[in-house]
């Protein structure tokens, strides 16, 4: 991949132009850390005033998945990088413009079009690369997802093959549940709302996200870097809690780590990975990689020395990358709690005075009953007390619309 020779000075001609594409909550904590490096930024999303958008040099609304329209803003703008930050984007256009030397995606085009649906990524882990995963079917059809189910056994998880931050995604327990779940999943996919993957369901003792970064050695060569594990809790596939260091027995980080590095090996390119994993004793199972920074490696902007945003910049620009762990710490979601635009919050001065206490309001310019709008971070002596307060910090915030 093309990588920046020298940093120049945004909105010049010396100028390094990144293009995010998907201006969320992540994408602008990553416009942020590219920012403090001098990059000049363009951020695009579906909806206008997206939190990336606020910080960006430029922004764009258009819809990611229209191949044409995605193929003009980049020949308009002319971007070095184009950096997918969600899977909503029509990937094999990236993939064309790359192949024709028109665009330099990060990590990869292929990467991107593998990762944006289930399908891909869990065949490449399952059926390529012969990693450890659940036991898994697809479905186009409400028939066939019964058969599927029925073949995979109860309880079984099914999720559409293309959605984020677990829309569309349930855990059923008998063969009644079937066909609501299919009309969820329909409902959650953002793309071929019409195809879902039924996964069996693993008695795990707790799922981890590993986050590894492929960073340029000072050789030249190409370095896979481990973060400290970090652990979190779903609710619906959504994540609401997570903490690092995560404690694992030895051997199980081991194999956490050889996954983590077969996988990311093979998608190629440079950058941060999120590697989703399930854990049992020493037992570990390949489950989802985002070739990008993690909703549940938010901690790490209160546990690092460089957050996950930082490492993504750092390693797509070329640059050295330090995942030192600097001190244990958790985040918490802050819930929209409201269907609503342009809402207010009340009680940050008081999650402030939890001890070792942040928060980070994503600026959404609307509201949603379960929408992330924010979240709570807290550093302390130990995991057990960061977890605690993290979530006293958020419950201090309350949404409001008058």
């Amino acid at each position: 991949m093309k990588i920046p020779a020298r940093l120049g000075t945004p909105l010049s001609p010396s100028a390094v132009k990144v293009m995010l594409l998907g201006s969320g909550e992540l994408g602008k904590e990553v416009i942020i850390a590219l920012q403090r490096l001098g990059v000049e930024v363009i951020a695009v999303d579906r909806y206008a005033n997206a939190p990336g958008h606020q910080v960006a040099h430029r922004s764009h609304v258009i819809n990611m998945t229209d191949g044409a329209a995605l193929a003009a803003l980049i020949a308009q703008e002319q971007p070095d990088l184009v950096v997918p930050e969600i899977e909503a984007i029509a990937t094999e256009t990236l993939m064309e413009l790359e192949q024709a030397g028109k665009a330099t995606v990060i990590p990869t085009a292929r990467a991107a079009w593998l990762t944006m649906n289930r399908e891909g990524i869990r065949r490449l882990a399952a059926e390529t690369l012969a990693l450890a995963t659940s036991p898994y079917r697809f479905a186009d059809s409400l028939e066939q997802l019964q058969t599927a189910c029925d073949e995979i056994g109860f309880p079984c998880v099914i999720k559409p093959v293309m959605s984020s931050s677990g829309k569309g995604q349930s855990k059923i327990d008998n063969a009644k549940a079937v066909a609501a779940a299919w009309d969820y999943a329909a409902a959650g996919g953002r793309v071929n709302a019409g195809r879902v993957i039924v996964e069996g369901f693993i008695d795990f003792d707790y799922e981890i996200t590993l986050l590894t970064v492929r960073a340029l050695n000072a050789d030249g060569t190409v370095g896979t870097h481990f973060c400290e594990p970090i652990g979190h809790v779903q609710v619906q596939g959504d994540y609401v809690e997570s903490w690092q260091p995560c404690a694992m027995h030895p051997a199980a980080l081991e194999k956490a780590r050889d996954i983590a590095a077969k996988v990311t090996g093979d998608l190629g390119g440079l950058g941060l990975f999120g590697v989703e994993l399930f854990v049992k004793d020493q037992m570990v199972w390949f489950s989802e990689v985002s070739p990008r920074p993690h909703d549940t490696g938010m901690v790490t902007m209160a546990s690092q020395t460089q957050s996950e945003f930082e490492l993504h910049a750092k390693a797509i620009l070329g640059l050295p990358v330090d995942v030192s762990l600097k001190t244990p710490a958790a985040s918490a979601v802050i819930y929209g709690g409201c269907d609503a635009k342009a809402i207010a919050f009340e009680g940050v001065a008081d999650a402030l005075r939890i001890p070792g206490a942040d928060i980070r309001l994503f600026g959404k310019p609307e509201s949603f009953q379960r929408r992330r709008m924010g979240v709570a971070l807290a550093a302390a002596a130990d995991v057990d007390t960061a977890r605690v307060n993290a979530k006293a910090a958020a419950a201090k915030v309350k949404p409001v619309t008058k």
